[in-house]
This record gives C-alpha cells, sequence and structure tokens, in this order.
C-alpha cells in the first residue's frame, strides 16, 4: 500500500502518526523555537521513524506549515450583538492565537515560499482569519445597519496586528487591538444599528 492511500483513510496508524507529529512539532516550537525545530527531533518526540516523517512531508517547512493549516483554533468568541464589542472581541482573538507560543512561527510556515502550495496557505490563513470578522459584520448588518466591509476591517485591523506581532512592536496587547476596531467602528457610526 503506497503511502498516499494510507493518508487517505480517515483513521488507523497513519491518522495517529500524523496526530503525534503535530503535537511533536507544536511543543517543540514552544519550547526551542521553530528555527531550531528539525524533522529528527520532531520523529523523536513523536517516536517514530524519520524517514516516516521525510516521506509525508518532505521538508521542516513543509511540516510546519502542515500543522499551522491543521491546528484547531478556539471556539469563536460569542457576538453581543454590538458590531463595536464584537470587533474589539474577534480583535483580541486574533492578537491571542497569534501571540500564543509558535504563533509567528507558524504563520510564517504557512506563508513562507518554499512550501509546494504557498497561495494555498496564503488563502487558507486569510479565510481563517476574515471569517472571525465576518460574522460581526454579517450579525451587524442583519440588525439594520452599515458596518464596514471585510476588506476595510482586514485593513485596518488585522494587517495591523499582524505587522505589529511578526515584527515585534511594543505596546502590541489587548488594549492596542480593542482601539484598531473601536477607531474603525467610530468612522462607521451606522454599523452598530439595530
Amino acid at each position: 500500500m503506497t503511502a498516499k492511500s494510507k493518508d487517505s483513510r480517515p483513521g488507523g496508524r497513519s491518522a495517529r502518526v500524523r496526530s503525534a507529529v503535530h503535537q511533536a512539532v507544536v511543543d517543540l516550537v514552544a519550547e526551542i523555537g521553530a528555527d531550531k525545530v528539525t524533522v529528527p527531533a520532531v520523529a523523536r518526540r513523536a517516536g517514530v521513524h524519520p524517514s516516516s516523517v521525510y516521506r509525508r512531508w518532505g521538508t521542516t517547512a513543509a511540516l510546519l506549515a502542515d500543522v499551522a493549516d491543521s491546528r484547531q483554533e478556539e471556539e469563536a468568541p460569542e457576538l453581543l450583538g454590538d458590531l463595536r464589542q464584537d470587533l474589539e472581541r474577534a480583535a483580541v482573538w486574533t492578537l491571542a492565537d497569534l501571540s500564543r507560543p509558535g504563533g509567528v512561527a507558524f504563520f510564517r510556515a504557512e506563508v513562507a515560499p518554499d512550501v509546494d502550495d504557498r497561495r494555498a496557505g496564503l488563502r487558507a490563513c486569510l479565510e481563517r482569519v476574515s471569517a472571525r470578522f465576518r460574522a460581526p459584520l454579517e450579525a451587524a448588518a442583519g440588525r439594520g445597519g452599515t458596518p464596514p466591509s471585510l476588506e476595510r476591517v482586514l485593513d485596518r485591523v488585522v494587517a495591523p496586528l499582524y505587522f505589529r506581532v511578526v515584527f515585534s512592536v511594543p505596546g502590541t496587547d489587548e488594549r492596542y487591538a480593542r482601539g484598531l476596531a473601536a477607531e474603525l467602528c467610530a468612522e462607521h457610526p451606522a454599523g452598530s444599528s439595530g
């Protein structure tokens, strides 16, 4: 049986190996940093042979990208029914996700140019982040408001958060994240009506 046909099964050994390898990557990134993670170290931690990891992922960069793509996010905050509060909570959630151990490393791996399908990684990353903000915007529109566009939210809230976390700009904290959303809502006061 080829590796590809084994990988297509929903459970079994292949799923256990993938889960163990992914957990090993997450643990090692948190402990030593993504730049020091190697396939042999991941294999040792996961209790599998390095050839299994190389055969399935090929490179450390591809492995990091796969883990980034498959990481389970915490459940979205419940909508409160006020656009400003809902966008602030989504901004804080985004900041917390990116700031957690390995957050920037996994983001970089997902969009790295040496990964086979960089565009797919970029699209998946953008879709994941967009979904956090799409729900509050759609809820506000459903209440009769005129919220800002998703593109505007990405430009004014998400992009500054990613920039500041990736470049370790001081003062990038929960207060800053909430402030970005509040400023945007102040420019769109009709967005919260309903």
